[in-house]
């Protein structure tokens, strides 16, 4: 009994360590443009590993099929994978070959990826992710963008590529207290931009990406020139009594949107600090909170594999959780519930385009967006694609960022 009682308070130490260790500590940021490189303590792998084997499962769905969420066979095997086959370290090593940086902007530390072309006259743009997405989303349309001769592309649509982690996403810091709504983390794009250099630049982005970007075509930041969406918020004040084909099959979409997959919504547009004490603390929580959506959203044939890969839905997987923001980005939705967001933004001015994926949660047609965007300058429906379009599609969606701002530059 002396031994056990001895050694359970040195157990009990090592451990409190390891899960100290879980989360990466980051220097604070400066108003300097200061490099950055992403190294996840091994304690904290270790840490996970732990969990995943811990994991305590519920009893298998009463159910067929995903109608109440992910089956359990398919949560086991997603996990077992993470525990098992899933290699970090490859993940941190292709991230870091691409320049990263972290910067002061309105208090907060910004984490972004700046890749510059190595073509004269690329066109500067900053691409902006959404939940449950990161900048893992945009990995391999960077270089597509930045050096499209080797892709297809020509020259003269070359891009310097930004992509920033929102306010409370990966390495990006969390955001202390409230007040950051989609056009606060806006402005902040706009300052990182000029702060950057450019003069002249356009934005794109989808989901709550989608959100800031149509933020920025209201406030037009200094530079910002056009802007592209791959989900339009655009949304009549009234649905038409006669609605045409395309108009009934976006309102379908959206209604079922709204009746059946808007739980996860609901929750983290109204107590994210909730749902984040058990997403912060089980891996396998967090995984297939995530993992619904990838399978929900994207152009599959009922399984999120048939888009993705599992590796490539672990590496987004695993940055939620090695920097520890299930409740910080959960908070987006609780942040713009309150502040005005929704499905319609209204009117812009600024030159707007997009392109409409089929497998988007609901399309909208072409004459809700000229309704809201009197200077509409490029529109396309393309064939194959789902929500998180440049993660799935990188080479169709890069061949889209070149013809939509072909006649901008």
């Amino acid at each position: 009994m002396l031994e056990f009682a001895v050694a359970l308070p040195v157990a009990t130490a090592l451990a409190s360590q390891a899960v100290a260790a879980a989360i990466p500590t980051i220097p604070p940021a400066t108003k300097e443009v200061k490099p950055f490189k992403v190294s996840v303590p091994q304690a904290a792998i270790d840490d996970l590993k732990r969990r995943l084997r811990n994991t305590r499962w519920p009893e298998q769905e009463t159910a067929s099929g995903w109608s109440q969420g992910v089956p359990l066979h398919k949560a086991k095997s997603l996990v077992s994978h993470w525990e098992a086959k899933y290699d970090w370290r490859a993940f941190e090593k292709r991230i870091n070959g691409y320049p990263q940086f972290r910067t002061e902007i309105d208090g907060l530390g910004i984490h972004f990826i700046h890749v510059k072309s190595k073509h004269e006259h690329a066109l500067p743009i900053i691409l902006t992710h959404g939940w449950p997405g990161s900048v893992v989303e945009f990995l391999n349309i960077i270089d597509p963008l930045t050096d499209p001769t080797k892709h297809g592309g020509k020259a003269e649509d070359a891009f310097h590529v930004v992509i920033p982690s929102q306010p409370g996403f990966g390495f990006s810091d969390k955001p202390r207290a409230e007040g950051w709504t989609v056009v606060r983390t806006a402005k902040a794009w706009g300052e990182l931009m000029k702060r950057l250099g450019y003069g002249t630049w356009v934005a794109q982005g989808g989901d709550w990406g989608s959100g800031v970007t149509h933020a920025l075509g209201h406030i037009r930041p200094q530079g910002l020139v056009a802007a592209h969406v791959n989900w339009p918020l655009v949304f009549p004040e009234k649905f038409p009594d006669d609605p045409t084909p395309e108009e009934k099959a976006a309102m379908d979409a959206a209604a079922t949107f709204a009746n059946d997959q808007f739980g996860y919504f609901k929750e983290q547009a109204t107590r994210p600090q909730t749902i984040g004490y058990a997403l912060a603390d089980s891996p396998a929580g967090q995984a297939t909170w995530i993992y619904e959506k990838f399978q929900a959203w994207t152009d599959n044939r009922g399984d999120a594999e048939d888009a993705l890969t599992v590796d490539e839905m672990l590496d987004n997987i695993s940055l939620y959780w090695f920097t520890g923001t299930a409740a910080s980005s959960a908070r987006i939705y609780w942040e713009n519930a309150r502040n005005g967001g929704g499905f319609d933004a209204g009117r812009i001015e600024l030159p707007m385009a997009a392109t409409i994926f089929p497998k988007e949660i609901y399309r909208a047609p072409k004459a809700w967006a000229e309704a809201h965007w009197p200077n509409l300058f490029y529109w396309n429906e393309v064939g194959k694609g789902g929500h998180f379009a440049a993660f799935e599609q990188p080479a169709l969606f890069a061949d889209e960022m070149r013809k939509a701002f072909r006649t901008i530059r």
